[in-house]
């Protein structure tokens, strides 16, 4: 298994990992996420093509209890699921296609829905970070060598003071 890229000018206030054997148990994780986020909160997820990102949205999207099938926003950029419980919206973007760096994130005018919504970035790595202190990062790795095709490592890292001693084992 490769480390994570974490950034070396940053110390998580928060981190635990996890292993994780299947598609459902990827969603189970979004969904006892869920209950850790609250409006305002930016979740980064990085892992590559097929390593669960946008599974582990759906599970969020349930635990979150919002509208409309959560699916990879791949051609369209980004997807608004509202709530149908009074809870936060799910801001579910996939900056894969985007080019580096913040400019063509700011017209998405993530930084005027964050604070009512929870805004899930894939591929988000040098692209989001300046729109928040406070962050969760998902680091997806598919175990290597494993002839389980399903089973993953899970490093979840939380990002400044709204992280600070939370519970990531959850």
């Amino acid at each position: 298994m490769e480390a994570p890229h974490i950034p070396a000018t940053e110390t998580a206030a928060a981190s635990v990992r996890r292993s994780v054997d299947s598609p459902e148990q990827m969603q189970d994780l979004g969904r006892t996420l869920a209950k850790l986020l609250r409006p305002g909160d930016l979740v980064m997820l990085t892992g590559e093509l097929g390593a669960g990102k946008t599974t582990l949205t759906r599970g969020l999207g349930e635990g979150l209890g919002v509208r409309g099938a959560v699916t990879s926003p791949t051609f369209v950029i980004a997807r608004v699921h509202p709530s149908l419980t009074g809870g936060p919206a799910l801001v579910h973007v996939d900056a894969y296609r985007l080019g580096g760096g913040l400019d063509e994130m700011e017209d998405l005018d993530l930084d005027v829905s964050l604070p009512e919504s929870v805004v899930v970035v894939e591929w988000g790595d040098g692209k989001v970070e300046d729109l928040s202190e406070d962050r969760l990062h998902v680091i997806i790795h598919r175990v290597v060598g494993d002839t389980d095709d399903d089973r993953r490592v899970v490093t979840l890292l939380g990002y400044g003071a709204r992280w600070a001693g939370v519970d990531l084992s959850a």
